[in-house]
């Protein structure tokens, strides 16, 4: 049963913790991140190569490479706490039955030598055991008509599609087991803009009429927008701001994300585009103040101490600009991820 607190909320994350063991040292990719997604809704996360995303799409997901150093915190999925799982139970209870992922390079993720009818019907048939596989070729209909795929594609295999249509294939698998939360990572980043916008079409579609929730990981800043309720962004393993996509879009908080915003054309407006000056730093060994604060132009002596996070309205914003004006700080990954302790 769903604990009261947590009734409205597809996903609950909080202080979410994956560090990877490398030779070199220890990479805190992502570094106690805590957030909250409603139902029927989308989050955008955004940042820089190597902020984090993907990492914690992988986190969210339990698709884990076998380096992991450190892996803690909780996440809640439809108000199921689903890290004190083991193993076994969290495929078979969680994965691809609550939530399920588009990965990066989805259109390769397909198996070149079966047809996309057995692909699509997989999960189905290993997490219902109950369901047939006359029930599930149906399902398999309806999903390809939903997503866009022609009914003639069911029978051919990857190779004979084209990239945007491979892409819809891959989303259908991740919709067929009719999860609360779906996990997108890059999922039109090897694809040309008109077909970006009808997977984005799909994408709208699903979670209207099929109300499901999306985290939505990419660095296309403006084509996200199309989907976003909520923009999370990152950077160097940790959320530097949380906001309505209204708000954020309109006016970001964080220096880090004015500047993001400022690097992103324009389609009306003479500005000219501005770029973030220096690299992120390096995981393995992070600054210990903000990591941020190398690069940015408003940093001063009290940034070399690591901010909390304040609240300002109904947005978060981990930087010390923020003090005077904050709401309040926030001192708990509940609070952070907007839930009652």
């Amino acid at each position: 049963m769903a604990s009261p607190d947590l009734k409205d909320k597809a996903l609950v994350v909080e202080d979410l913790v994956l560090y990877f063991k490398l030779t070199h040292g220890i990479v805190q990719a992502v570094d106690h991140v805590s957030f909250s997604l409603d139902k029927n809704r989308a989050v955008v996360v955004i940042g820089e190569s190597g902020c984090g995303k993907t990492s914690m799409g992988k986190a969210l997901t339990r698709l884990l490479p076998r380096n992991v150093s450190r892996y803690s915190g909780k996440v809640y999925i439809d108000g199921v706490e689903t890290m004190s799982m083991d193993d076994e139970t969290y495929r078979r209870e969680v994965r691809w039955v609550k939530i399920s992922q588009v990965p990066q390079a989805a259109m390769n993720a397909l198996n070149p030598v079966l047809k996309l009818k057995d692909q699509v019907m997989e999960p189905l048939l290993l997490h219902y055991r109950n369901v047939s596989e006359e029930e599930a070729l149906e399902q398999v209909h309806e999903v390809f008509d939903f997503v866009g795929v022609p009914d003639a594609f069911i029978e051919r295999y990857p190779f004979e599609l084209s990239g945007g249509m491979r892409q819809r294939v891959v989303i259908a698998m991740a919709l067929i087991t009719r999860p609360s939360v779906i996990v997108l990572d890059e999922p039109t980043s090897a694809l040309d803009v008109l077909t970006q916008a009808n997977i984005y079409n799909v994408l709208k579609r699903i979670k209207w009429e099929k109300g499901t929730s999306f985290v939505l990981i990419t660095h296309d800043v403006a084509t996200s927008s199309e989907l976003a309720d909520d923009v999370l962004v990152m950077y160097a393993g940790h959320m530097m701001e949380h906001s309505s996509a209204k708000e954020f879009f309109d006016e970001p908080l964080h220096p880090y994300a004015k500047m993001l915003m400022a690097a992103v054309p324009k389609l009306y407006g003479d500005e000219d585009l501005q770029f973030i000056p220096g690299k992120p730093p390096s995981l393995l060994n992070p600054p210990t103040g903000c990591r941020f604060a190398d690069r940015c132009p408003f940093a001063t002596e009290k940034c070399k101490t690591e901010p909390p996070t304040f609240r300002v309205g109904d947005r978060f914003v981990k930087c010390w600009l923020y003090e005077k004006d904050a709401d309040e700080i926030v001192n708990s990954p509940q609070e952070l991820a907007g839930v009652q302790e």
